[in-house]
């Protein structure tokens, strides 16, 4: 029989055992990741991915076809990759933020169906980061649209390694060919068949890492955000002849058109990022300088009209002070400046009798037979022109 102690010490062994397997599982899964094995990096620490490689970890071979690759990113910069980086981010519906050829898809959709579907863990790998299922991979693949990037983008890439998916930040050179959604979103690089998904937002410092390519410049990369709506088409610039294209989602160029309602705006121009002018921009001619406006006078502030104790001479463009009101029982000068005068008017008039019609006032000039003021007899003051004279003898 065995004994209770060895049974216990037994026991513990293999509790032991697999605690420490347990462990061992976790430092595994955590170096998978976390700590940068391949196809793994953190958002502080972006992989540049130029447009012919595939990168780490990818689902199948490349099913890019070789077009023209636009860019509208300027000349490289020199540094250590961890130069001053900005990320612009842009709407997917912006017209001219994707490129490629008249009647001619970007990428080989077909092909991609049939590589992902030929190995099922693959094929279960890519459809948990579409939000799909495996078997409705062929279906998402079709509904996306084959473009190429016009400007150096940054992306949440996923690589497969080991029978496991891995997320990792990586900048896709300018002229690199991907699946578009409806929404204008990255969702498959096609030169990895990698699944794509918006980028991570660093909190920190960003370092770039691997090979830089002409014109790569840390300071001239998009970030895109969903449209707000569904389209039913992008407007994308003709590679070729740098023109217009109107491409229906879903669709691998055989249904180009010219847009009937074309951007106002040449596709040529770098609308992409907005930045001040550069040198190789065209400068304004000087404008003549216009003479300065006249300043404003500055608002007066008059003092109360009513008040006793203002200035005695008002400040220009002010009413003049109010005369105050004269005290009652005061006499006040007359419109003449003269005080009225105690004198009677010529006349006294005895209470309560008034003066007859006909009744002449002494001193009158108009009394008959009285002398005028020149010594002469009153005479009327006009004579009648066609009265007869009087008759004299």
């Amino acid at each position: 029989m065995r004994s209770p102690r060895r049974f216990r010490r037994g026991a513990l062994v293999a509790l032991s055992a697999g605690v420490l397997l347990a462990v061992v599982g976790c430092e595994s899964a955590v170096d998978r990741t976390t700590k940068g094995t391949t196809g793994t990096a953190e958002a502080e620490d972006v992989l540049l991915q130029p447009l012919g490689e595939p990168g780490p970890g990818p689902f199948t071979e490349s099913t890019a076809r070789p077009v023209p690759s636009p860019s509208v990113t300027r000349s490289p910069q020199e540094g250590d990759g961890s130069a001053t980086r900005s990320v612009h981010r842009v709407s997917g519906a912006l017209p001219g933020l994707y490129g490629g050829v008249r009647s001619e898809a970007a990428c080989d959709v077909e092909q991609q169906a049939r590589l992902l579907t030929a190995d099922q863990d693959r094929a279960r790998a890519f459809a948990d980061v579409a939000g799909v299922e495996a078997v409705q991979v062929p279906g998402y693949l079709r509904s996306l649209t084959p473009v190429v990037l016009r400007a150096d983008t940054q992306v949440t890439n996923h690589g497969f390694s080991a029978g496991s998916t891995t997320a990792f930040q990586a900048v896709l050179q300018a002229g690199t060919a991907v699946l578009v959604d409806s929404r204008g979103l990255p969702r498959v690089r096609c030169t990895s068949g990698n699944p794509l998904d918006r980028p991570v937002a660093a909190k920190g410092k960003v370092t770039h890492r691997g090979e830089r390519w002409p014109g790569y410049d840390p300071a001239r990369i998009l970030a895109v955000d969903p449209g707000v709506q569904p389209l039913t088409a992008l407007v994308i610039v003709d590679a070729d002849d740098n023109t217009w294209i109107e491409r229906a989602v879903g669709d691998d160029g055989g249904r180009d058109r010219t847009p009937a309602d074309p951007p106002p705006f040449e596709p040529s121009q770098d609308l992409l990022f907005p930045s001040p002018a550069r040198p190789s921009d065209p400068v304004p001619p000087p404008s003549t300088p216009s003479a300065p406006a006249p300043a404003e006078p500055e608002e007066t502030e008059c003092p109360d009209p009513s008040a006793t104790d203002g200035p005695a001479e008002p400040p220009p463009g002010c009413p003049p002070p109010m005369e105050p009101e004269p005290d009652p029982g005061t006499e006040t000068p007359d419109d003449f400046g003269e005080a009225p005068s105690d004198e009677p008017w010529g006349w006294e008039e005895e209470p309560g009798v008034v003066p007859e019609p006909t009744q002449v006032f002494p001193g009158d000039p108009d009394e008959p037979g009285e002398p005028d003021d020149f010594g002469g007899p009153d005479e009327p003051m006009y004579a009648d022109a066609d009265a007869p004279e009087p008759f004299a003898g």
